[in-house]
């Protein structure tokens, strides 16, 4: 096999890292069993990076951020499908014909076999986003400060959920010797190859814990600050990593790479919105948790007064 040879994933394989020893070598089951139910691993990891992201953001929205938690709440119940939806609408859009049936009703059925496989981030991110600027726009609460808060969110998510990929066997890169390769022997031969899901696992968590102390310190000078370097910081491991990937999503009729496409635009214009607001003065009275918190000053004080009025 060449180097973009190698399927789309090699499940069942043997995995080897010889950077941790010769005698390392893993062959998790993608399955597991649970009151007699044979479930997935993907499943369960992703659904535990979901839920340490969403602890995370009701931990720090309210409090540094703005968004009450039944405004996380809702951004959550909108966000969940609205990222499975996109992310399964750009992996439909990227193998068409592959979904295509003899009706119409064959063709939305075939779109919503979602448990036979076929999902893509980007096209859930690119959805989540615009849902959650119709949303903020209706309750008028501002869209830098949900974003924000959800971009850390994302970056946990994103960090623990790659590992889901682990579990499968795919992600892969191009065939590779080096150093942190990654090894899957199957029919008696192996392959070294690009662990693509642990660059970008450690790429996200770097991301994370860099924001995570930076805006600690009080760094953030304005809404939407957070979630443009997430988009920036994520666009450009995407556009990196599609051109190693062994069997990426291709724009229908053309050889271009959707993701490097969409990503490296995303990557490119987080970039320049923050050079732009990099270059303008911010006054921190602006950022939403403080207009939030002189709203509430004002109210205690309003309620405080009224309580010591004297008697009529």
């Amino acid at each position: 096999m060449g180097a973009f040879d190698l399927p789309e994933a090699l499940p069942g394989a043997v995995i080897t890292f010889p950077m941790l020893g010769e005698s390392f070598s893993l062959a998790p089951s993608g399955t597991y069993t649970l009151f007699g139910h044979t479930l997935y691993w993907y499943g369960a990891i992703i659904g535990l990076g979901f839920l340490l992201g969403v602890l995370y953001c009701f931990r720090r929205g309210p409090r540094e951020f703005g968004p009450t938690s039944d405004q996380l709440t809702d951004a959550v119940l909108i966000g969940l499908p609205a990222a499975i939806l996109g992310a399964r609408l750009y992996y439909v859009f990227c193998h068409w014909d592959n979904y295509v049936g003899d009706t119409v009703l064959a063709t939305l059925w075939n779109w919503c076999k979602i448990w036979e496989g076929g999902t893509a981030i980007p096209g859930g991110l690119l959805l989540v986003l615009v849902c959650l600027w119709l949303y903020t726009r209706k309750k008028k609460i501002s869209f830098g400060a949900v974003m924000d808060t959800v971009a850390f969110g994302l970056l946990i998510g994103q960090t623990v959920g790659r590992w889901s990929n682990f579990m499968n066997r795919e992600y892969l890169g191009t065939t590779t010797d080096i150093f942190c390769r990654m090894g899957l022997t199957t029919g008696g031969t192996t392959y070294y190859v690009h662990p693509l899901f642990l660059y970008e696992s450690v790429w996200m968590l770097l991301g994370f814990v860099w924001l995570h102390i930076w805006s600690k310190k009080g760094k953030r000078t304005y809404d939407g600050q957070i979630i443009l370097i997430y988009l920036a910081w994520y666009g450009f491991i995407r556009l990196v990593l599609e051109g190693l990937r062994t069997s990426p999503l291709l724009i229908p009729g053309t050889t271009l790479r959707a993701s490097q496409v969409i990503m490296g635009a995303v990557f490119l214009a987080a970039v320049i919105l923050l050079i732009v607001n990099g270059r303008k003065p911010h006054d921190p009275a602006e950022l939403y948790i403080n207009k939030v918190r002189a709203a509430r000053a004002a109210e205690a004080a309003a309620n405080d007064t009224e309580e010591t009025k004297p008697g009529e």
